[in-house]
């Protein structure tokens, strides 16, 4: 591989024109040299635009198209296999980059320098590099970040002080929380082509049935996660979550050093069912808005990060015809 590397990445993606186009430009902004979008659902503006972009390629992953990738079984139910599915696809077919990054429309690469030569840095052995998540909080409408910022909290990689810390930071919440965060803390992950007998899962590489399970540490990059912004975003995708999502009941405990720590499906349908919209907003309030006191807690543990995107002017840029 040469001393300076390619890299591309892929996403299956169901959401409105303008949030595809966001993602797209955040990443060729950031030099991408390859932007794969598989379409969940069909956004006849977003398809058009990256169809004209010399360095994205977008697949409609329609009802034909299931039906050529797996003939009788057809399109698999559950939203995660189908990422799957569709990310091992790219990789199998010569994506033209020397490492493929597999992520979501909502997580933004943040590299604190130079991608290329964190990539060209890894050791020729190894197969895939993990990028840890830090999570997007909702401003506080009375303290808000300068125009265009956005807070986003981060946790120790260790896991016995993360515990305390979450349950310092978190003091009602923290024990059914993984470092504070209502999403994955296992970040997303490169993974270096060419490579036989590969399937990208959603947070790790496998070889055959064996996961890369000591994947190379960038920690020079971090992946923004828009998962819980606002309230607003949170319940417009709260239901979803909790019965086919990240928040489905099939799922572990995120803090599963706890016995007693209920899964996120647990927890949030204990609040509701108990104190309806108000304890969900109790929640929200205390894990997830960027109110002083809990930025003051988080930036004397080196935890806070002030963000800015800037994705309107992004797209702009990559996408200048769209509107």
């Amino acid at each position: 591989m040469s001393s300076d590397p390619t890299w591309g990445v892929v996403a299956t993606i169901k959401a409105p024109a303008q949030d595809i186009l966001n993602f797209a430009a955040h990443y060729l902004d950031l030099g991408a040299h390859r932007v794969f979008v598989y379409l969940d659902e069909d956004t006849a503006q977003a398809r058009s635009a990256l169809k004209r972009h010399p360095k994205c390629r977008v697949i409609l992953t329609d009802e034909n198209y299931w039906k050529r990738r797996r003939r009788a079984k057809g399109r698999p139910k559950g939203h995660q296999h189908r990422q799957v599915l569709n990310a091992t696809h790219c990789y199998s077919r010569d994506p033209q980059v020397d490492w493929l990054f597999h992520t979501d429309v909502d997580e933004f690469l943040q590299p604190l320098r130079p991608l290329v030569p964190q990539l060209a840095a890894i050791p020729p052995g190894i197969l895939s590099a993990r990028v840890r998540p830090i999570e997007a909080m909702q401003p506080d409408p009375t303290d808000p970040p300068p125009p265009g910022q956005i807070w986003c909290k981060g946790f120790d990689p260790i896991l016995r002080i993360r515990r305390e810390q979450t349950a310092t930071l978190y003091p009602r919440y923290g024990e059914h929380l993984n470092g504070g965060f209502l999403s994955h803390v296992a970040g997303k992950v490169f993974v270096r082509t060419g490579q036989p007998d590969i399937t990208i899962r959603i947070h790790s590489a496998f070889v055959g049935k064996t996961r890369d399970s000591n994947p190379f540490d960038l920690f020079d990059c971090q992946l923004v996660h828009l998962h819980a912004p606002s309230w607003d975003d949170w319940q417009a995708r709260f239901r979803y979550r909790l019965n086919h999502g990240s928040y489905r009941p099939d799922l572990d405990a995120n803090a599963r050093h706890s016995e007693t720590a209920l899964t996120m499906h647990q927890l949030f349908s204990m609040l509701e069912s108990e104190g309806g919209e108000d304890a969900l907003r109790a929640f929200f309030w205390e894990v997830c808005v960027a109110a002083p006191d809990l930025r003051t807690r988080l930036d004397a543990l080196g935890h806070l990060h002030a963000v800015t995107l800037d994705l309107d002017a992004k797209r702009a840029r990559h996408f200048p015809n769209f509107a």
